[in-house]
């Protein structure tokens, strides 16, 4: 029996297959610029090998066709997926755990679409297109929002208009909560204690970054809010911004509101800093010669440490802190630059250590703080897809518990 795993972008397509005994990947890939004349397909193998075919794909419906049908190619019968599991971006406040996709539960992330305009829409697509393809597979819905649905309104609510709030859903929401919840349990795991009895600082950092503030396993505050343009510095998007700032500038440039929106998701960042690069190698490589390039690094760790600092202030006692994602898992440098000088509040990091310590060289979970270290330093390679096909099992077989301290994931042990 095979889950398959799938994750719909505005223009892009990312899946894989589980082998639901195992929990394995059997195949996985990225279907690419859907919609334009040059999309394509690229399949990987656990192998490492690749298979990659360019065909146009003008929207999901027609790239999930040429997803089964390389499915198929890999000796995949169709048959035998008996579970997809959808991540979606947006749940609000009406989802708090993954759920069997209904009706009734396609229609509220429709209605969910405006606080996520650039996600939900593209995730609706990939559900009722795979609803329709793989229609004896059970359909099952996991939100990055609903990690983080146990914030107290004092960490989720802003201090706007209270009918904002009760008539718009202004609020706190957060993302990358598959992330946060799979990185939580593991260092739990690695320290040997039930994750109930942790409180961590977690850091997803690749393009886009979030940090959450964890306390007895569940999270407490998280740095993305109603959308994900808060928080951290991130490849194309501002982080923590005066809106003041937005306002001024939509009425001395005469933008508009999609204008600004492409701004704020597509031209900041650490691309609006240096005004040419998004990734941080190419930041790194050049920050001696590039002033810009020095002062986006610069700037990029200024925030880190302000979150780390206030969510260990908010803690009160903190066990351990845990780089994950793209960044977080690969790039020794700047992870020794969002520690430097936090050594007062217990934080040392081993330069051996966290040298070696790369994720895409083949390390694994690996501690990569000093061993006088009061907070521990991990670094943990991320596994959202992992929880997504777990979910999906549970939910198939009625074992699912929507409270993920009492859910039996494998990966929690």
């Amino acid at each position: 029996m095979y889950i398959l795993a799938l994750n719909c972008g505005s223009s892009s397509l990312k899946y894989q297959v589980f082998d639901a005994d195992t929990r394995r990947v059997v195949v996985g890939g990225n279907v690419e610029k859907i919609g334009l004349p040059d999309s394509f397909i690229t399949q990987k193998y656990p192998d490492g090998t690749k298979q990659r075919k360019e065909t146009v794909m003008k929207n999901h419906d027609e790239a999930l066709n040429v997803v089964l049908f390389m499915l198929r190619e890999a000796s995949i019968d169709l048959n035998d997926i008996k579970g997809v599991g959808h991540r979606v971006v947006m749940g609000g406040d009406k989802f708090a755990s993954s759920v069997e996709i209904t009706d009734d539960v396609i229609k509220t992330i429709d209605e969910l679409s405006p606080l996520a305009p650039l996600h939900n829409p593209s995730a609706l697509l990939g559900i009722i297109t795979a609803k329709q393809l793989l229609p004896n597979a059970k359909q099952v819905a996991v939100f990055d929002t609903a990690f983080h649905q146990t914030m107290p309104d004092s960490a989720y609510r802003y201090a706007v208009p209270a009918a904002w709030y009760r008539e718009l859903g202004v609020r706190r929401y957060g993302f990358h909560g598959t992330s946060h919840l799979y990185v939580s349990k593991r260092a739990a795991a690695m320290l040997g204690r039930p994750a109930d009895k942790c409180n961590f600082i977690t850091l997803h950092i690749g393009s886009g970054a979030s940090a959450t503030a964890i306390r007895g396993g569940v999270s407490v505050d998280t740095s993305l809010g109603m959308t994900p343009l808060s928080g951290l510095t991130m490849g194309t998007r501002p982080g923590d911004l005066d809106p003041g700032v937005v306002l001024y500038v939509m009425k001395r440039l005469n933008l508009t509101p999609d204008q600004m929106q492409t701004h704020l998701n597509k031209n900041s960042g650490l691309l609006g800093l240096t005004e040419c690069f998004v990734d941080r190698r190419d930041v790194l490589e050049h920050r001696s010669a590039d002033d810009k390039c020095r002062l986006a690094i610069e700037m990029e760790a200024h925030n880190v440490k302000k979150y780390i600092g206030a969510y260990m202030a908010e803690l009160g006692h903190t066990d351990a802190i845990i780089f994950t994602a793209g960044v977080g898992e690969n790039n020794p440098c700047l992870r020794e630059e969002f520690c430097s000088g936090l050594e007062e509040l217990g934080i040392k990091i081993d330069p051996v250590r966290n040298e070696a310590a790369v994720a895409f060289k083949g390390a694994g979970e690996s501690v990569i703080s000093t061993d006088d270290s009061r907070v521990k330093v991990l670094m943990i390679p991320t596994d959202e897809e992992l929880v997504i096909v777990e979910d999906t099992i549970a939910i198939m077989n009625g074992t699912y518990n929507p409270d993920h301290l009492k859910m039996e994931y494998s990966f929690a042990k």
